[in-house]
């Protein structure tokens, strides 16, 4: 097997790229510049791809995304809680339009060149604000259209999509090298580091390794150095 991996650098697509290696002869990475407010990101994303010694390649979409969204748009903010238990639900305004549509007919594309078996996606429909591109409709539906425009069937995998922030954490304590990794992921949607602790993103991670019981490493690397 041969997967390709959207590797954003965030926790989630962390975990789904050591999951791919522990399953695949090979493995290739994939990340998108988007002119994200967390750029932070891609920093993250590349060196984790070195940590795991896999090829990465960049696809810079420029402005594409711009507007709606306080994650392509710096003149909104970012809205921060108090606790993952008054997060309001519904759909969250860090909500990017067609993202993860555009980012898979994208990777179907480098799948096809780089003659992969499958790619792999780190959403998950427990813990996703609320973003519709997360469910898994929207990938059974991503898929069949991949396969009408190219006519092979490259599926879709998202080892993480039944499960939430806890059993993400659980999930990637599996793996070797994970763990390390997960040191140098981004999660806060601020851009910040160390992380703001408030926003959506921050607030769903932290409350996954609380329950799962375990100190997150990133901030143990926030810590130590």
């Amino acid at each position: 097997m041969k997967r390709l991996v959207v590797l954003s650098g965030g926790q989630d697509s962390v975990t789904c790229l050591y999951w791919a290696l522990a399953q695949s002869e090979s493995v290739v990475a994939l990340t998108f510049d988007y002119g994200q407010r967390h750029r932070r990101e891609l920093e993250s994303a590349a060196k984790i791809a070195e940590m795991a010694g896999v090829p990465q390649q960049v696809v810079d979409l420029g402005p594409l995304f711009a507007g709606r969204s306080p994650l392509t748009d710096m003149s909104r903010q970012v809205e921060h809680y108090e606790s993952a238990e008054t997060l309001p639900g519904g759909l969250e305004d860090t909500f990017v339009p067609a993202r993860n549509m555009l980012f898979l007919a994208v990777a179907a594309n480098r799948a096809y060149v780089e003659d992969c078996d499958s790619m792999v996606i780190g959403v998950s429909q427990e813990d996703y604000g609320g973003y519709p591109d997360c469910r898994e409709s929207f990938l059974t539906s991503m898929e069949g259209t991949i396969f009408q425009a190219m006519e092979r069937r490259i599926p879709i995998e998202a080892p993480l999509l039944h499960k939430n922030k806890k059993e993400t954490v659980e999930m990637a304590a599996e793996f070797e090298g994970c763990w390390e990794a997960l040191a140098y992921s981004h999660t806060c949607y601020e851009g910040q580091y160390p992380p703001c602790g408030e926003c959506h993103s921050c607030l769903l991670r932290s409350r996954g390794f609380r329950e799962a019981g375990r100190v997150d490493p990133l901030l143990e690397r926030t810590t130590h150095g």
